[in-house]
């Protein structure tokens, strides 16, 4: 988005962001929300700020790795200057054509999907008609190679980790933990509620043939599609 000066006064600055030194090769900041995070890596990568090597983003930060300490101070300046939209919810918007970056087809058999519908106080029809409902978006990447954090999905379907984490989780297992669904890139322990699982045909999530390994990258849209086994 381009900011023009008849917009500064719906923005928000990054002088009210808590900015900390990470080291002396990189800066963290601190949000208190995963769409506040999604706007303000949105803004930095546009920025193309010097000195910049990577933007990492995160729950509830966005690490700004940095190519030596001479660095630090100008680049904290810099940041200081950034403006994002007043409400950074807009970056959960899907987009108006509705087309999503990645379609991922879901057979919906997951052992806790009965326990999701008790707690949501949904049918299990009514789980999936939410889950595959609305676009989601990738919040930031993490917990084991290709595995995406997704946000933005319709809130009914906010419920609580297992009380007992599974010591093996499979591959291709699509879960819900708070306010994020997930699909596990390979076999691993976790704690998420487990509602289906990929097609055989689905692409890799994490493929190092590819020249971008993860399929699952911060700021895509992604659709889950209900299909039969």
């Amino acid at each position: 988005m381009t900011v023009t000066a008849e917009m500064e006064r719906g923005m928000r600055g990054a002088g009210s962001v808590p900015i900390r030194d990470y080291g002396d090769r990189a800066l963290l900041l601190e949000f208190d929300s995963t769409a506040e995070v999604l706007a303000w890596t949105d803004a930095i990568r546009r920025a193309d700020l010097p000195g910049v090597l990577d933007i990492v983003p995160a729950a509830r930060t966005v690490l700004v790795k940095l190519e030596g300490p001479r660095y630090q101070a100008p680049t904290r300046q810099r940041l200081g200057g950034l403006r994002i939209d007043a409400d950074p919810e807009a970056e959960l918007t899907p987009p108006t054509d509705g087309r999503a970056d990645v379609t991922i087809d879901v057979v919906y058999d997951g052992p806790d999907l009965d326990d999701v519908a008790r707690l949501t106080g949904l049918s299990r029809d009514d789980v999936i008609a939410a889950h595959t409902g609305s676009l989601w978006r990738v919040g930031f990447g993490g917990f084991a190679p290709g595995f995406a954090y997704l946000v933005g999905g319709d809130r009914r379907l906010e419920v609580p980790r297992r009380s007992e984490p599974r010591t093996k989780v499979p591959a291709g297992a699509v879960g819900l933990a708070g306010e994020f669904s997930g699909v596990y890139p390979r076999e691993s322990p976790g704690g998420w509620q487990l509602i289906g699982r990929t097609s055989k045909d689905q692409a890799l999530l994490w493929d190092i043939n590819r020249d971008n390994p993860a399929l699952l990258t911060s700021g895509m849209w992604v659709q889950f599609r209900a299909v039969r086994s």
